[in-house]
Protein backbone atom coordinates (compact mmCIF):
# COMPACT_ATOMS: atom_id res chain seq x y z
CA UNK A 1 0.00 0.00 0.00
CA UNK A 2 2.60 2.45 1.06
CA UNK A 3 3.71 2.50 -2.95
CA UNK A 4 0.32 2.28 -4.48
CA UNK A 5 -0.63 4.75 -7.18
CA UNK A 6 -3.64 5.87 -4.85
CA UNK A 7 -3.43 4.67 -1.44
CA UNK A 8 0.74 5.88 -1.38
CA UNK A 9 -0.99 9.57 -1.71
CA UNK A 10 -2.63 9.05 2.14
CA UNK A 11 0.87 7.89 3.46
CA UNK A 12 2.71 10.54 1.74
CA UNK A 13 0.24 12.93 3.32
CA UNK A 14 0.04 11.64 6.82
CA UNK A 15 4.08 12.06 6.32
CA UNK A 16 4.02 15.86 5.83
CA UNK A 17 1.43 16.18 8.41
CA UNK A 18 3.46 14.66 10.81
CA UNK A 19 6.65 16.10 9.82
CA UNK A 20 4.94 19.71 10.65
CA UNK A 21 3.40 18.15 14.58
CA UNK A 22 7.08 17.05 15.71
CA UNK A 23 8.35 20.19 14.48
CA UNK A 24 5.81 22.14 16.78
CA UNK A 25 4.69 24.25 13.48
CA UNK A 26 0.79 22.27 12.85
CA UNK A 27 -2.31 24.24 13.31
CA UNK A 28 -5.92 23.34 12.29
CA UNK A 29 -5.60 25.43 9.34
CA UNK A 30 -2.16 24.12 7.99
CA UNK A 31 -3.62 20.63 8.74
CA UNK A 32 -6.49 21.54 5.82
CA UNK A 33 -3.76 23.16 3.82
CA UNK A 34 -1.64 20.13 3.85
CA UNK A 35 -4.49 17.95 3.16
CA UNK A 36 -5.79 19.75 0.41
CA UNK A 37 -2.31 19.92 -1.57
CA UNK A 38 -1.22 16.30 -0.95
CA UNK A 39 -4.12 14.60 -1.17
CA UNK A 40 -7.71 14.62 -2.41
CA UNK A 41 -10.83 16.41 -2.47
CA UNK A 42 -12.80 14.10 -0.98
CA UNK A 43 -9.96 13.27 2.22
CA UNK A 44 -11.02 16.50 4.14
CA UNK A 45 -13.69 14.08 5.20
CA UNK A 46 -11.24 11.29 6.31
CA UNK A 47 -7.79 12.25 7.32
CA UNK A 48 -7.80 15.01 9.69
CA UNK A 49 -10.48 13.40 12.04
CA UNK A 50 -8.32 9.73 11.41
CA UNK A 51 -5.43 11.68 12.16
CA UNK A 52 -6.74 12.58 15.96
CA UNK A 53 -9.26 9.98 16.52
CA UNK A 54 -8.85 6.54 14.65
CA UNK A 55 -4.86 6.56 14.39
CA UNK A 56 -4.06 8.59 17.44
CA UNK A 57 -0.99 10.29 15.93
CA UNK A 58 -2.50 14.04 16.48
CA UNK A 59 -3.62 15.09 19.61
CA UNK A 60 -6.21 18.13 20.37
CA UNK A 61 -3.70 20.43 20.27
CA UNK A 62 -2.18 19.28 16.72
CA UNK A 63 1.08 18.01 18.74
CA UNK A 64 2.05 14.48 18.24
CA UNK A 65 3.74 11.48 20.48
CA UNK A 66 6.13 11.14 17.95
CA UNK A 67 9.52 12.15 18.37
CA UNK A 68 11.20 11.69 15.80
CA UNK A 69 10.01 12.72 12.08
CA UNK A 70 8.92 10.25 10.17
CA UNK A 71 10.46 8.21 7.22
CA UNK A 72 9.28 6.02 4.72
CA UNK A 73 12.23 3.34 3.20
CA UNK A 74 11.20 1.08 1.02
CA UNK A 75 11.20 -2.61 1.98
CA UNK A 76 12.40 -5.26 -0.11
CA UNK A 77 8.52 -6.40 -0.77
CA UNK A 78 7.81 -2.16 -1.95
CA UNK A 79 10.97 -3.43 -4.36
CA UNK A 80 9.91 -6.26 -5.52
CA UNK A 81 6.07 -4.42 -5.96
CA UNK A 82 7.48 -1.19 -7.95
CA UNK A 83 9.70 -3.85 -10.61
CA UNK A 84 6.23 -5.99 -10.91
CA UNK A 85 4.49 -2.23 -11.82
CA UNK A 86 7.51 -1.36 -13.81
CA UNK A 87 7.26 -4.49 -15.89
CA UNK A 88 3.73 -3.11 -16.95
CA UNK A 89 3.79 -2.59 -20.84
CA UNK A 90 2.02 0.48 -20.61
CA UNK A 91 4.86 1.91 -18.56
CA UNK A 92 7.44 0.67 -20.33
CA UNK A 93 6.19 3.47 -22.82
CA UNK A 94 7.28 6.34 -20.71
CA UNK A 95 10.97 4.89 -20.81
CA UNK A 96 10.64 4.44 -16.71
CA UNK A 97 14.53 4.19 -14.87
CA UNK A 98 14.42 0.90 -13.49
CA UNK A 99 18.11 1.63 -11.71
CA UNK A 100 18.54 0.00 -8.35
CA UNK A 101 16.19 -2.74 -9.17
CA UNK A 102 18.35 -4.96 -11.63
CA UNK A 103 18.64 -7.73 -8.83
CA UNK A 104 15.06 -7.50 -7.33
CA UNK A 105 12.74 -10.64 -8.32
CA UNK A 106 9.56 -8.89 -9.24
CA UNK A 107 6.17 -9.33 -7.29
CA UNK A 108 4.46 -10.70 -10.15
CA UNK A 109 4.54 -10.13 -13.98
CA UNK A 110 2.07 -9.27 -16.84
CA UNK A 111 1.05 -12.47 -17.98
CA UNK A 112 -0.13 -13.27 -14.06
CA UNK A 113 -2.98 -10.45 -14.14
CA UNK A 114 -6.90 -11.29 -15.75
CA UNK A 115 -8.76 -8.55 -16.32
CA UNK A 116 -12.27 -9.45 -16.17
CA UNK A 117 -14.20 -6.27 -16.83
CA UNK A 118 -12.53 -4.29 -19.80
CA UNK A 119 -12.18 -4.90 -23.34
CA UNK A 120 -9.91 -7.74 -24.60
CA UNK A 121 -8.82 -5.78 -28.29
CA UNK A 122 -7.13 -2.77 -26.23
CA UNK A 123 -3.78 -1.05 -27.84
CA UNK A 124 -0.54 -3.20 -28.61
CA UNK A 125 1.98 -1.73 -26.75
CA UNK A 126 4.82 -4.05 -27.60
CA UNK A 127 4.60 -2.31 -31.41
CA UNK A 128 7.65 -0.90 -32.20
CA UNK A 129 5.35 1.58 -34.62
CA UNK A 130 3.00 2.38 -31.45
CA UNK A 131 5.89 2.67 -29.05
CA UNK A 132 7.51 5.44 -31.51
CA UNK A 133 4.23 7.20 -32.04
CA UNK A 134 3.78 7.79 -28.62
CA UNK A 135 7.27 8.53 -27.49
CA UNK A 136 7.41 11.67 -30.50
CA UNK A 137 3.79 12.72 -29.12
CA UNK A 138 4.92 12.43 -25.29
CA UNK A 139 8.35 14.40 -26.00
CA UNK A 140 6.10 17.36 -28.29
CA UNK A 141 4.06 17.76 -25.01
CA UNK A 142 6.65 18.51 -23.11
CA UNK A 143 8.74 20.86 -25.63
CA UNK A 144 5.07 22.17 -26.50
CA UNK A 145 5.49 21.36 -30.27
CA UNK A 146 3.48 21.03 -32.89
CA UNK A 147 2.66 17.48 -34.84
CA UNK A 148 2.18 16.55 -38.17
CA UNK A 149 -0.41 13.63 -38.06
CA UNK A 150 -1.58 10.76 -40.47
CA UNK A 151 -4.13 8.56 -39.05
CA UNK A 152 -7.33 6.43 -39.67
CA UNK A 153 -10.68 7.93 -38.54
CA UNK A 154 -13.58 6.04 -37.30
CA UNK A 155 -15.08 5.89 -40.61
CA UNK A 156 -11.56 4.52 -41.60
CA UNK A 157 -10.85 7.98 -43.54
CA UNK A 158 -7.28 8.79 -43.91
CA UNK A 159 -6.79 12.12 -42.84
CA UNK A 160 -3.23 14.15 -42.37
CA UNK A 161 -3.47 17.13 -39.51
CA UNK A 162 -1.28 19.73 -37.88
CA UNK A 163 -2.11 19.28 -34.30
CA UNK A 164 -1.03 20.54 -30.57
CA UNK A 165 -0.63 18.14 -28.30
CA UNK A 166 -2.02 19.04 -24.67
CA UNK A 167 -2.28 15.57 -22.74
CA UNK A 168 -2.64 11.75 -23.59
CA UNK A 169 -5.55 10.53 -21.99
CA UNK A 170 -5.97 6.51 -21.51
CA UNK A 171 -9.54 4.43 -21.02
CA UNK A 172 -9.53 1.94 -18.57
CA UNK A 173 -12.37 -0.01 -20.22
CA UNK A 174 -11.06 0.18 -23.99
CA UNK A 175 -7.84 -0.23 -22.38
CA UNK A 176 -6.60 2.45 -25.07
CA UNK A 177 -4.28 5.69 -25.13
CA UNK A 178 -5.93 8.27 -27.16
CA UNK A 179 -4.31 12.17 -27.52
CA UNK A 180 -6.24 15.25 -26.71
CA UNK A 181 -5.20 17.99 -28.79
CA UNK A 182 -5.89 21.73 -30.60
CA UNK A 183 -6.94 21.24 -33.99
CA UNK A 184 -7.90 24.49 -36.57
CA UNK A 185 -11.24 25.82 -34.62
CA UNK A 186 -11.51 22.32 -32.81
CA UNK A 187 -10.39 19.97 -29.92
CA UNK A 188 -9.18 16.73 -31.59
CA UNK A 189 -9.95 13.01 -29.98
CA UNK A 190 -7.04 10.54 -31.38
CA UNK A 191 -6.85 7.02 -30.63
CA UNK A 192 -2.98 6.42 -30.81
CA UNK A 193 -3.74 2.70 -32.67
CA UNK A 194 -5.33 4.49 -35.74
CA UNK A 195 -1.92 6.55 -36.31
CA UNK A 196 -0.01 6.24 -39.05
CA UNK A 197 2.20 8.33 -39.06
CA UNK A 198 3.60 10.70 -36.41
CA UNK A 199 6.21 13.16 -36.89
CA UNK A 200 7.35 17.04 -35.11
CA UNK A 201 6.46 19.88 -37.14
CA UNK A 202 8.88 22.86 -38.46
CA UNK A 203 6.94 25.03 -37.40
CA UNK A 204 3.74 26.72 -36.54
CA UNK A 205 2.05 28.45 -33.73
CA UNK A 206 0.10 26.27 -30.99
CA UNK A 207 -3.33 25.88 -31.60
CA UNK A 208 -5.65 26.00 -28.16
CA UNK A 209 -7.17 23.25 -27.01
CA UNK A 210 -10.75 24.43 -26.72
CA UNK A 211 -13.50 23.05 -23.96
CA UNK A 212 -14.73 19.54 -23.75
CA UNK A 213 -18.35 19.36 -24.22
CA UNK A 214 -19.00 18.43 -20.05
CA UNK A 215 -21.87 16.70 -18.27
CA UNK A 216 -22.40 15.64 -14.71
CA UNK A 217 -24.35 12.48 -13.51
CA UNK A 218 -25.58 12.70 -9.59
CA UNK A 219 -25.78 9.29 -7.44
CA UNK A 220 -26.22 8.08 -3.67
CA UNK A 221 -24.23 5.29 -2.61
CA UNK A 222 -24.81 3.27 0.51
CA UNK A 223 -21.38 2.79 1.96
CA UNK A 224 -21.51 -1.14 2.22
CA UNK A 225 -18.42 -2.88 1.71
CA UNK A 226 -16.22 -0.17 1.78
CA UNK A 227 -18.71 1.21 -1.09
CA UNK A 228 -17.35 4.90 -1.00
CA UNK A 229 -13.93 4.35 -1.01
CA UNK A 230 -13.88 1.47 -3.92
CA UNK A 231 -16.32 4.39 -5.92
CA UNK A 232 -14.11 7.52 -4.98
CA UNK A 233 -10.89 5.27 -6.01
CA UNK A 234 -12.92 4.34 -9.23
CA UNK A 235 -13.33 7.87 -9.88
CA UNK A 236 -10.21 9.49 -8.42
CA UNK A 237 -9.36 10.86 -11.81
CA UNK A 238 -12.51 12.86 -12.20
CA UNK A 239 -13.89 16.19 -11.23
CA UNK A 240 -16.35 15.62 -8.04
CA UNK A 241 -18.40 16.72 -5.13
CA UNK A 242 -19.35 14.32 -2.27
CA UNK A 243 -21.62 15.04 0.51
CA UNK A 244 -22.32 12.97 3.34
CA UNK A 245 -26.29 12.59 3.72
CA UNK A 246 -25.98 10.50 6.78
CA UNK A 247 -23.66 8.05 8.78
CA UNK A 248 -24.02 5.20 5.93
CA UNK A 249 -25.25 7.56 2.62
CA UNK A 250 -23.31 9.65 0.34
CA UNK A 251 -24.01 12.05 -2.61
CA UNK A 252 -21.50 12.40 -5.50
CA UNK A 253 -21.41 14.31 -8.55
CA UNK A 254 -18.78 13.81 -11.15
CA UNK A 255 -18.08 15.44 -14.13
CA UNK A 256 -17.33 13.60 -17.30
CA UNK A 257 -16.39 14.02 -20.88
CA UNK A 258 -19.67 13.57 -22.99
CA UNK A 259 -17.35 11.89 -25.02
CA UNK A 260 -17.18 9.17 -22.45
CA UNK A 261 -20.93 8.79 -21.46
CA UNK A 262 -21.16 4.87 -22.71
CA UNK A 263 -18.06 3.86 -20.47
CA UNK A 264 -19.60 6.01 -17.69
CA UNK A 265 -22.89 4.12 -18.28
CA UNK A 266 -20.50 0.83 -17.56
CA UNK A 267 -18.89 1.71 -14.79
CA UNK A 268 -21.51 3.11 -12.56
CA UNK A 269 -23.55 -0.07 -13.19
CA UNK A 270 -20.69 -2.09 -12.14
CA UNK A 271 -21.28 -1.00 -8.63
CA UNK A 272 -24.77 -2.21 -8.80
CA UNK A 273 -27.11 -1.98 -6.09
CA UNK A 274 -24.73 0.22 -3.56
CA UNK A 275 -24.82 3.03 -6.22
CA UNK A 276 -28.38 5.02 -7.06
CA UNK A 277 -28.54 7.48 -10.15
CA UNK A 278 -31.01 10.20 -9.19
CA UNK A 279 -30.12 12.71 -11.99
CA UNK A 280 -29.86 13.89 -15.15
CA UNK A 281 -32.88 11.87 -16.49
CA UNK A 282 -30.92 11.74 -19.81
CA UNK A 283 -28.37 9.29 -17.65
CA UNK A 284 -31.04 6.84 -16.02
CA UNK A 285 -32.47 6.60 -19.31
CA UNK A 286 -29.03 5.15 -20.62
CA UNK A 287 -28.79 2.98 -17.52
CA UNK A 288 -32.07 1.35 -18.34
CA UNK A 289 -31.85 0.68 -21.98
CA UNK A 290 -27.99 -0.74 -20.94
CA UNK A 291 -29.68 -3.00 -18.46
CA UNK A 292 -32.57 -3.80 -20.95
CA UNK A 293 -30.02 -5.47 -23.33
CA UNK A 294 -28.20 -7.18 -20.84
CA UNK A 295 -31.24 -8.90 -20.06
CA UNK A 296 -32.00 -9.84 -23.27
CA UNK A 297 -28.88 -11.07 -23.84
CA UNK A 298 -28.84 -13.26 -20.88
CA UNK A 299 -31.74 -14.96 -22.32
Amino acid sequence: MLFHEIYSTYYQTASVILREAVRGALTGRELNTIVQKYAFGESMLTIPDGMKKKWRLLRGDFSTPLREEPSLPLTTLEKRWMKAMLLDPRIQLFKPDMAGLEDVEPLFTPEMIVYYDRYSNGDDYTDAGYIRHFRVILDAIRENRNLVISFRSGRQMERRLTVTPYYLEYSEKDDRFRLIAGGYKRRMMINLSRIMECVPAEHGDRMALKEASEDTVTFELEDRRNALERVLLHFSHLEKETKRLDENHYRVTLRYDRQDEIEMVIRILSFGAAVKVTEPESFIRLLRERIQKQKEFAT
